[in-house]
């Protein structure tokens, strides 16, 4: 009987872990963000570059290190900051600028993914998912 118990206990707990971890991956889907807009790399907060894909908050700091020093001229001036290389950059280029002001719109993938998709207005890219 004991031995049955500890079985059964054995097998509820990695019945919980299975839906845990089929949680915690739904979670990372449905977090999934899509961008719209461009961001400034000359004005922008530390705030609203930490929302760009692969933009952390130390990303940021740098990115705005770099800036008050020497302001971007063009988005490409972003690999001259540590950790931004040409792939990242390829990612992140067709919502970066160097004038005018930031219009970064940040929604869930999961409505995004929802709603048809709109046709793109004035040249500017489609969504970015992080």
């Amino acid at each position: 009987m004991n031995r049955i118990m500890t079985v059964l206990a054995a097998l509820a707990v990695g019945v919980c872990l299975m839906g845990a971890t089929g949680a915690q991956a739904a979670a990372k889907k449905s977090s999934s963000k899509v961008l719209s807009g461009v961001i400034n790399l000359n004005t922008a907060s530390a705030g609203q570059l930490d929302q760009m894909p692969g933009v952390g908050p130390k990303a940021a700091e740098r990115i705005i290190a770099y800036r008050s020093k020497t302001p971007f001229g063009r988005p490409e001036d972003l690999v001259k900051v540590k950790g931004f290389g040409k792939k990242k950059l390829d990612k992140l280029k067709a919502h970066l600028t160097v004038s005018g002001p930031t219009t970064l719109k940040v929604s869930s993938g999961e409505s995004a993914a929802d709603e048809p998709a709109a046709p793109a207005a004035q040249g500017r890219a489609g969504p970015l998912k992080r």
